[in-house]
């Protein structure tokens, strides 16, 4: 498990990481990249849709422009401030909440759609969160997430394996599959200096 697969370490870490996140996140997640996630979806204007790991709202941005509101969950007080600054705290588009993606305090079926993006790597049990994430997505809804995909170098492979979590699409394979979904999709995205950088998945929760 990486220092980063540490619930108080990655809080940390994003308390100093949130005052430049805005600037460092367009090199390996842009604009670009947000949207060909967002094409993945079977996405409806009224649908419910909670993006777990919102951190300062790049990927809420994106969501609001196909629905008319989103939930936003991170662990990250100091990410989800600047979130407040884009959105407000309590009386905008996004409603906020602090918790944890294994324990995530809403009830069953409660969501059409969950999205998550620069969030699974960090979980020291993503197949538990995983199945939290389909036990409040109504049947039939999607679950989107992107993560780091694992690198082809040996050595960059000991780093990345130091660090948090990087998968490749077998590994995700196996954690949807472990946790319950179908109709598992992967897509490898990244900037054009570097696109294979991210994995993104998409998979539908049974019927």
């Amino acid at each position: 498990m990486g220092i980063l697969e540490n619930k108080a370490r990655a809080r940390l870490f994003y308390k100093y990481l949130s005052k430049v996140y805005d600037q460092v996140n367009p090199f390996v997640w842009n604009e670009g990249m947000r949207t060909e996630a967002l094409g993945m979806l079977d996405i409806e204007p009224d649908d419910r849709v909670l993006d777990i790991g919102c951190g300062t709202g790049f990927a809420t941005e994106g969501l609001l422009d196909r629905v008319d509101e989103v939930h936003g969950l991170d662990q990250s007080v100091h990410q989800m401030e600047k979130a407040w600054a884009k959105f407000g705290k309590n009386d905008g588009p996004v409603r906020f909440y602090r918790g944890d993606a294994e324990r995530l305090p809403f009830k069953t079926d409660s969501f059409d759609l969950v999205w998550s993006s620069g969030s699974i790597e960090y979980w020291p049990h993503p197949v538990r969160a995983l199945r939290e994430i389909r036990r409040i997505t109504k049947p039939g809804g999607q679950a989107l997430i992107v993560g780091p995909n694992y690198p082809e170098s040996g050595v960059m492979q000991r780093v990345a394996d130091s660090i948090m979590l990087f998968y490749d699409a077998e590994e995700a394979d196996r954690m949807f599959s472990e946790a319950g979904y179908e109709d598992i999709e992967h897509r490898l995205m990244g900037p054009t200096y570097d696109p294979d950088v991210a994995i993104t998945t998409v998979a539908r929760v049974p019927e």
